[in-house]
């Protein structure tokens, strides 16, 4: 587990992308954040392209905290996922203290087990500032879309403030979002059988 521990610095984080608005990664309306890079290496994975340690592009923590807080008020949060946001978890940690302390909320995914995290000092430092984790990793033979934001029955909720609480689980539904840019480049994001989506667009 040491790798978690080892977070590019304080001040950097690697990310592959960012959605500034979206409604498909978390209660409500959010901010979303796919950190590059994950040991896990889960099969069936859809975002297998953001395993690679050297992928994505670097950013100064301050500059994606100005970034967010140029968002407050079109947001209720922010979400990070991956790759694995807790191998780097230092600047994940900083980032989300930063945007608590402005009134958003933090929901953080991870492919870790909260068994294999309780015992890491990181880990519960970072705690103090997020508001749910979702936790476990993706196992293809478990496949699930009946809860929101999860794709394998195996994967849990863990609350740790009052802003949530395990009624979200039946409030909301998976969704799935389709953006197309001006080169008509389309791009997917939320949780569902992106393989449906995809052949019912040809």
């Amino acid at each position: 587990m040491t790798r978690i521990m080892r977070g590019i610095s304080r001040v950097d984080i690697r990310i592959n992308s960012y959605i500034p608005i979206t409604t498909a990664e978390g209660p409500n309306t959010r901010f979303c954040i796919w950190v590059q890079g994950c040991s896990l290496h889960c099969k069936g994975c859809a975002n297998s392209a953001m395993w690679g340690k050297n992928g994505g592009t670097v950013y100064k923590v301050e500059e994606l905290i100005d970034l967010i807080k140029s968002y407050k008020d079109k947001i209720e949060g922010i979400t990070f996922l991956g790759g694995e946001p807790l191998e780097q978890i230092e600047a994940v940690t900083e980032i989300s203290k930063a945007v608590q302390d402005i009134g958003l909320s933090v929901v953080v995914f991870t492919g870790y087990k909260y068994s294999e995290l309780t015992g890491m000092e990181t880990f519960k430092e970072l705690t103090k500032y997020i508001d749910v984790l979702i936790d476990g990793r993706y196992e293809e033979e478990k496949q699930d879309f009946s809860r929101p934001w999860v794709g394998s029955s195996n994967q849990n909720y863990y609350f740790f403030s009052d802003k949530y609480d395990e009624s979200i689980i039946t409030k909301y539904k998976n969704k799935i979002e389709v953006r197309i840019d001006k080169n008509n480049n389309i791009s997917l994001n939320g949780m569902g059988n992106f393989k449906e989506v995809l052949e019912a667009m040809r």
